[in-house]
């Protein structure tokens, strides 16, 4: 009786466990491939962003606010240098991070501080802290399940990306056509690794970050005048000319791996017996 018994349920426990399977192969795709909760670090990204304006920390952080709290800035910066550069540095990847439309403020706002080269040194290190950190989020939260249930046509246009990374990524770093942002979340959905995504970013927001930086230095003759800060001439055309001339170098090597990375037909080695 045993046999017979233990017979008839081995085909009930096969037919349980594929119904168990049907059923969760059947929530994964109503779900999209992800767990809801796996999003909570974008949505801490959206509250900041939200806070922000919810607040009216933005309507703070204005030329005029500057002004006003001119002299304790310089007389911190002077007395508590190394303070007052973590504390920039923190504040400049947060608000990387949340994407914070004061970025060119804050930027500005590190020479004016700074100077020149450790101004633009600050604002690179937090800008590339803040970008990771959205990277991160990204990848994590919906990046992979997005790039898991891909179609053929997005996995090509994946490989090919993920192929010169390094270099697309940097020329998207240097000539800033997208919004910074952007360029934080699309590698994510494309597969680039984290040791590209931070090297590119670091070296590629180094030129457009001195122009800005630059601009700052000369920040406090505005404030003596009473004048307003115009951003309008930041962008010369020589400077312009010498980002997409950094840019053309960047796609050097994919030019050369297009045309001279395979061997050509009738040229390859002759194997030796």
């Amino acid at each position: 009786m045993s046999s017979v018994s233990n017979t008839q349920a081995a085909p009930n426990h096969v037919a349980e466990t594929q119904k168990a399977t049907i059923m969760s192969a059947g929530k994964e795709k109503k779900s999209g491939g992800f767990k809801v909760r796996s999003l909570w670090p974008l949505a801490v990204l959206a509250a900041g962003f939200g806070l922000f304006f919810a607040t009216g920390a933005n309507e703070l952080l204005t030329l005029d606010a500057l002004r006003q709290h001119r002299e304790t800035l310089l007389g911190w910066v002077d007395n508590q240098l190394t303070l007052a550069a973590l504390s920039f540095v923190v504040i400049y990847a947060a608000m990387t991070a949340f994407s914070l439309p004061i970025a060119t403020l804050a930027t500005v706002l590190g020479g004016f501080l700074f100077g020149a080269v450790f101004g633009t040194t600050l604002v690179v290190i937090g800008a590339t802290i803040g970008a990771t950190i959205l990277f991160i989020a990204a990848k994590t939260s919906i990046g992979d399940s997005l790039r898991n249930r891909a179609g053929p046509t997005l996995r090509r246009m994946e490989a090919g990306f993920r192929e010169n990374a390094f270099s697309y990524l940097l020329v998207l770093r240097l000539i800033p056509v997208f919004p910074f942002f952007l360029v934080n979340l699309a590698p994510a959905f494309l597969g680039v690794s984290l040791r590209t995504f931070v090297i590119a970013t670091f070296l590629g927001i180094i030129p457009g970050s001195f122009v800005y930086v630059q601009v700052g230095t000369g920040l406090g003759s505005v404030l003596d005048a009473g004048g307003e800060l115009s951003l309008t001439g930041v962008l010369t055309p020589d400077v312009i000319i010498a980002l997409v001339g950094l840019a053309v170098l960047s796609l050097l090597p994919v030019v050369y791996r297009r045309f001279f990375g395979k061997p050509r037909p009738g040229l390859a080695p002759k194997s030796q017996d």
